[in-house]
């Protein structure tokens, strides 16, 4: 009995030590495994820290090369050759276009905001602009807009040699009643660089498109870049004019009406042109019509000399596009229907052009204009025939009060 006790004893014993060999050597096996793992692991991390650091160092040069290329780049442009000043440029291209309720240069106000109802739609090129660029822009109240004067007569004189492109140092001035002044102390369109500045309100922004008010561009402006305008900054306190400029009132008119039947008359142009309007009504088209005509916006031929042109003419080039310029005076040429002679001031019927309308306007001596009829438009631009997509946005727009 006692010596198979003493057996099970050294069985258990021997089972015992083989169970702790094997755990032994598995875990040796174990260890053995995970350290020639974990030195693979080592050596992949090695090689891939290598790589990082090789692709950073790369990156790094290729920077360097970037930077060091765009510093001999502005070095060479902002050190031009001063025998000759066109190898020096830069690359620009519009990046939208205008569509506004001037139909022609004609009538566009000379400056910004003097027409809180005239209104205009931004319409940028997808493809330069997404429309993820516009996102904070609707947040400001108002914009500054850089664009080119597209419809000067004078522009081929930018592809000439500059001795010869003959640019005028001194241009007319409206507010000097025709008197001369430096080209680059007035905001003449007719600059050695054909670029425009102004200032409209933000009304709102839709996708590609922004919304303006108070613009004085003509429609199809081609548009180079836009910025918010800033008070603390864009308004300068203190700042000083001369007093030729100071003069608000030199070219507003003394009153403007309208001819009995005018209202009915624009109501049946306004059934051809409501889909394609940037306004709700005809009642808004009247009040643009008054508010356009309350300065007058006749060329300073055609206020000094009223009899040279004939029964019917039309308005003057220099407005909008064209302001400050004694230049174009083809546009200004009419037919001579009686003779000038037994004219008087207000016998003389102007024209101004608005959403592809033809408004007929005369102009008394002591300023007080007649508005008399109204007609469709036989030479209305090819952006206000068709009704665009962006125009029918805006219609939408419009009917859900963002100008109201």
């Amino acid at each position: 009995m006692a010596s198979q006790t003493g057996s099970c004893k050294r069985l258990i014993a021997t089972i015992t030590l083989v169970v702790a060999a094997a755990l032994s050597a598995s875990s040796a096996l174990s260890l053995y495994f995970w350290r020639r793992k974990s030195r693979g692991l080592e050596s992949k991390v090695r090689e891939l820290e290598k790589s990082v650091k090789s692709s950073l160092d790369m990156c790094a040069a290729e920077r360097q090369g970037r930077i060091r290329a765009q510093q001999a780049l502005r070095k060479a442009l902002s050190h031009p050759n001063s025998d000759n000043l066109e190898l020096s440029s830069y690359p620009m291209a519009p990046i939208g276009i205008i569509q506004s309720c001037f139909s022609t240069r004609n009538g566009t106000p000379r400056q910004p905001l003097l027409v809180p109802l005239a209104r205009a739609c931004l319409v940028f090129n997808s493809c330069r602009v997404p429309p993820a660029s516009l996102e904070g822009l609707g947040e400001y109240s108002h914009c500054w807009i850089i664009y080119v004067f597209h419809l000067n007569t004078d522009l081929d004189k930018l592809w000439k040699e500059p001795s010869k492109s003959r640019f005028k140092a001194k241009v007319r001035v409206p507010r000097l009643k025709g008197g001369k002044m430096g080209v680059f102390a007035t905001r003449s369109p007719h600059r050695p660089c054909p670029i425009g500045l102004t200032v409209a309100k933000v009304e709102a922004v839709q996708k590609n498109m922004v919304l303006l008010s108070g613009v004085d561009l003509v429609d199809a402006t081609p548009v180079l870049d836009v910025k918010p305008y800033l008070p603390y900054c864009d308004a300068v306190e203190g700042a000083k004019v001369p007093k030729w400029v100071a003069e608000d009132n030199l070219l507003a008119v003394a009153s403007v009406s309208f001819s009995e039947g005018f209202p009915s008359t624009l109501a049946d142009c306004w059934a051809t042109i409501s889909k394609k309007s940037l306004y709700a009504s005809p009642d808004e088209l009247q009040s643009l019509i008054k508010q356009v005509l309350s300065w007058d916006i006749r060329s300073l031929s055609q206020r000094n000399r009223p009899h040279d042109y004939g029964a019917e003419t039309r308005n003057g080039k220099q407005s909008g596009n064209d302001s400050d310029s004694d230049s174009c005076k083809d546009e200004e040429a009419s037919t001579l229907r009686t003779d000038p002679a037994s004219l008087s001031v207000g016998d003389i019927i102007y024209h101004l052009h608005l959403e592809g309308m033809d408004v007929s306007y005369r102009i008394d001596c002591h300023g007080n204009v007649v508005v008399e009829k109204v007609a469709i438009s036989s030479d209305i631009p090819n952006s206000l025939r068709k009704p665009l997509q962006s125009r029918n946005m805006d219609r939408q727009i419009l009917t859900q009060g963002v100008w109201t």
